[in-house]
């Protein structure tokens, strides 16, 4: 049984990687919101995914507002590494993926999340660009795709944003989103090619790699509602690096559990929605059918990490210090 000293204690090493499980979830909520569209059905889970992924968020929020002010030093300690600053934005992006959950069911709700969210995530882009700048003690192999994290908030407000009257503001975004977009790819395929491989705990992460055009195909199609030359590039970038990625399961499948699994979710989850709206606009049953399938499968995905982070939790692999 734990005392509420060791409850006291272990806040105090809770993870803001956490929030990742947010971004999975809620993706995978818009996944099967845009699959039931696409199918013409109904199954009633829209408010129970939705839900659960709110209950989730407001769980962790309590959790980490509670490491905040009773150990304000740890919270600082995050800020200032070089890859848990990166993880930040995921707070900002669970609000912005909420508002997009809710948009369907509850629009002026998920107008208050998306202001706070597009809000939050501006704040933070520039706090982590401004350490980037001004950093004394950043390397090379501090880099990985981790990093794209605040660049991925920035190309998701316009998926809530244009429908809710937003399209300047996100044009803004999108376009401050694809610019980082654009400079990390290259900083990390030199740091991948060039300098020793990543670490095995931060493997996972390569799976963000996929999320930056895939995201970016859905808000592009948001703002100019069609599927122009530009679109096409962004998702056909995606299903490349989502390929590159299914050829190395080998690898990933012999690594032990860390929390970085999430990594998995959320870009499997954006490239689902992203091949559901390519059957939309071009009628392919093919496309349908990956949409679907990756859909299936990320669900069996983070059933498997949901157990796992559970077990991780009571065997306190999570939440204690780091050896």
């Amino acid at each position: 049984m734990t005392t509420p000293s060791e409850t006291h204690s272990r806040i105090q090493f809770f993870p803001i990687s956490f929030f990742a499980m947010v971004m999975g979830l809620t993706g995978l909520t818009i996944g099967w919101e845009k699959a039931q569209h696409i199918l013409h059905l109904d199954l009633g889970i829209d408010p129970w995914l939705v839900g659960l992924s709110s209950g989730l968020f407001l769980v962790l929020a309590s959790l980490y507002g509670t490491k905040l002010a009773l150990h304000r030093p740890f919270v600082v300690k995050e800020l200032r590494h070089p890859v848990k600053l990166n993880f930040f934005p995921t707070i900002s992006i669970s609000l912005l993926l909420l508002a997009i959950a809710f948009l369907p069911l509850a629009p002026s709700v998920s107008h208050v999340l998306w202001t706070a969210g597009a809000s939050l995530h501006l704040l933070f882009t520039l706090y982590v660009v401004s350490v980037w700048i001004h950093h004394d003690h950043f390397q090379v192999h501090h880099m990985n795709p981790a990093w794209f994290i605040p660049a991925v908030g920035n190309v998701l407000v316009p998926v809530a944003g244009v429908p809710l009257g937003h399209p300047e503001v996100s044009w803004f975004f999108f376009s401050v989103g694809m610019l980082f977009w654009l400079i990390l790819m290259t900083i990390i395929f030199y740091r991948v090619l060039f300098h020793q491989p990543i670490e095995e705990r931060l493997m996972p992460t390569l799976f963000i790699l996929i999320a930056p055009p895939a995201v970016g195909f859905i808000a592009y199609l948001r703002l100019v509602q069609d599927l122009d030359s530009f679109a096409h590039a962004l998702y056909y970038s995606a299903l490349f690096l989502t390929l590159l990625l299914f050829t190395q399961a080998p690898r990933f499948l012999r690594l032990g559990f860390f929390l970085s699994w999430w990594a998995y979710s959320f870009p499997l989850a954006a490239f689902s929605i992203a091949s559901m709206l390519m059957f939309e606009q071009t009628g392919s049953p093919f496309f349908r059918y990956l949409g679907i399938g990756m859909l299936t499968m990320l669900t069996g995905i983070i059933a498997v990490l949901l157990v796992n982070t559970l077990k991780a939790v009571t065997k306190r692999r999570i939440c204690s210090p780091e050896h």
